[in-house]
């Protein structure tokens, strides 16, 4: 399993980019502090998938920032990405790994209680929790789950593992993202306020600033 720093951990979807190519936000990301990239694509075919993500590893390579893809495991497999990001209804984690081997950085989203009382934790290196807040960047049918959700589901995964990396998703941006630490999250998966901000370096800077900051406040006695 691999130790992963998902305190700022960037989501990169083409159909919210800001008209910007991938790889050039992904560098920009990068270079704003994200520690953790992923490439989400609901539209695109296996072909143009496989040719974005290794676009994307190029491009974060100078950084050393892991590339993870989402969903799709033979994605990942094909463009040697550093891992996957799993839903709730993809490849079990148990089978992405016999694939993937035990140096992928394999995470799994996490909506409910149950599901993380059930999550294969053994199987996984990281979880996220959410949707947190509502957004715009994700056709989703769940009620938001809130920080009083977030805390609950969170302390269900410590109480299963102490250490287990977990991130808050969704609607995150500079006006919430100390508070979803402040809730126990260890970081934070952002899209569109990163990808569409006039400036993503800097936007990027921003959250830094504000999750370092969240997280050394929760760190003291």
């Amino acid at each position: 399993m691999m130790d992963v720093d998902l305190s700022r951990y960037a989501l990169v979807d083409p159909e919210r980019a800001g008209g910007r190519a991938l790889p050039d936000l992904a560098r920009q990301l990068a270079k704003g502090g994200a520690t953790l990239v992923q490439l989400r694509d609901k539209k695109s075919n296996t072909r143009e998938m496989i040719a974005a993500a290794r676009a994307l590893n190029a491009a974060l390579a100078p950084s050393r920032v892991p590339l993870i893809v989402n969903d799709r495991v033979d994605v990942a497999l094909a463009a040697e990405a550093d891992g996957v990001h799993l839903g709730q209804d993809d490849m079990p984690p148990a089978d992405a790994r016999l694939l993937l081997g035990r140096a992928a950085i394999i995470g799994q989203s996490i909506k409910t209680m149950a599901q993380a009382q059930a999550a294969p934790l053994e199987h996984l290196d990281y979880v996220a929790i959410g949707g947190v807040f509502a957004t715009a960047s994700k056709d989703n049918p769940d009620v938001p789950i809130g920080l009083d959700g977030l805390r609950k589901i969170v302390a269900a995964i410590r109480a299963r593992s102490v250490s287990l990396p977990i991130c808050a998703i969704a609607g995150i941006d500079e006006t919430n993202a100390a508070d979803v630490i402040s809730a126990g999250a260890d970081g934070i998966a952002v899209i569109s306020a990163l990808s569409l901000a006039p400036n993503p370096v800097q936007a990027a800077e921003t959250l830094r600033s504000i999750v370092d900051r969240a997280l050394a406040q929760r760190r003291r006695p």
